[in-house]
């Protein structure tokens, strides 16, 4: 294409949707990435089966809404307390027993994974399912020549409140404190009383259930399939890797990372948007391998 032509071609009016768009598409990365980053952060675990806890928060909002009737606005913080006890039963059952053995969690969390998503796949079937929202969150907002989804905008809100809670829960609070002094020094941290066994399960059930969360946001954007979580928690992980597996990293990388595949895909086409950022990130990460903010203190 020639450069008079693309000019030529380019919509300012899209390209800025198309950024509002990216904003979107990043916050229910971010949701999704900040499990990993605290399950990872506070237990050193690798989750695999991530991608299915995401899969677990919509099939969770779409049986709450199909079976029992709960609207939307309540699907969501019931798909984080369902999927958080889900994560709380397996770090009981079987994390607690591989801490220090990366290499066994990494396969037993693939096999969860591979578990989870058959049995959804036996108890609700393969066809797809869908999310209904209310008739408010599917209208848009005109402001000028930019035009904005309102559920787009209500992500939005929900992953600043999910930010600003988890900011004010580790920095704020003595189960905060007790978090950080487990990642910098188990041992430690024992010996001031406190319970590291107790952290690292609360930890991973939070962890699961903000991959809970956003599944129920993923399901209204896409249809709702056993197999959902496997393209989602790979984003997740990226932005993890990207941010260097802090929490204000993971923000940080959220962000860019959606905002230049929107970017990518306006010029292009979402496929080769993809291929491009993946090609940036592997770039960055052989410039800066420990990512954008690096841990202060290395796990011992």
């Amino acid at each position: 294409m020639a450069v008079g032509s693309f000019f030529t071609s380019f919509d300012l009016s899209a390209f800025i949707n198309a950024l509002i768009l990216g904003i979107s598409i990043a916050s229910i990365w971010l949701i999704a990435a900040l499990g990993l980053t605290i399950i990872y952060g506070a237990a050193g675990v690798i989750n695999m089966a991530h991608g299915e806890f995401i899969m677990l928060g919509a099939y969770s909002s779409y049986m709450l809404q199909s079976f029992l009737g709960f609207p939307f606005v309540l699907c969501v913080p019931a798909s984080f307390l369902i999927v958080a006890l889900v994560g709380l039963v397996l770090e009981r059952g079987l994390i607690r027993y591989l801490y220090k053995r990366p290499l066994d969690t990494l396969l037993a969390t693939f096999g969860v994974s591979l578990v989870l998503m058959q049995g959804v796949r036996l108890i609700f079937g393969s066809d797809p399912k869908y999310l209904a929202v209310p008739s408010i969150f599917s209208s848009n907002i005109q402001f000028s020549f930019v035009n904005i989804s309102v559920f787009r905008v209500v992500v939005l809100l929900v992953t600043l409140g999910i930010v600003a809670g988890l900011w004010a829960l580790f920095y704020r609070t003595r189960f905060g404190v007790q978090v950080r002094a487990v990642m910098q020094d188990k041992e430690m941290a024992a010996s001031f009383g406190v319970n590291a066994d107790r952290v690292y399960m609360l930890t991973f059930a939070l962890g699961a259930g903000l991959a809970g969360v956003a599944g129920s946001l993923f399901g209204v954007l896409n249809i709702v399939l056993p197999t959902m979580g496997a393209s989602y928690v790979v984003q997740a992980f990226l932005v993890v890797v990207v941010g260097g597996g802090t929490l204000a990293g993971s923000v940080a990388a959220g962000g860019a990372t959606g905002e230049l595949q929107s970017i990518f895909a306006y010029f292009t086409n979402d496929t080769f948007a993809r291929f491009l950022l993946f090609v940036l990130i592997v770039v960055f990460l052989r410039i800066r391998p420990q990512g954008l903010f690096a841990p202060s203190a290395k796990r011992r």
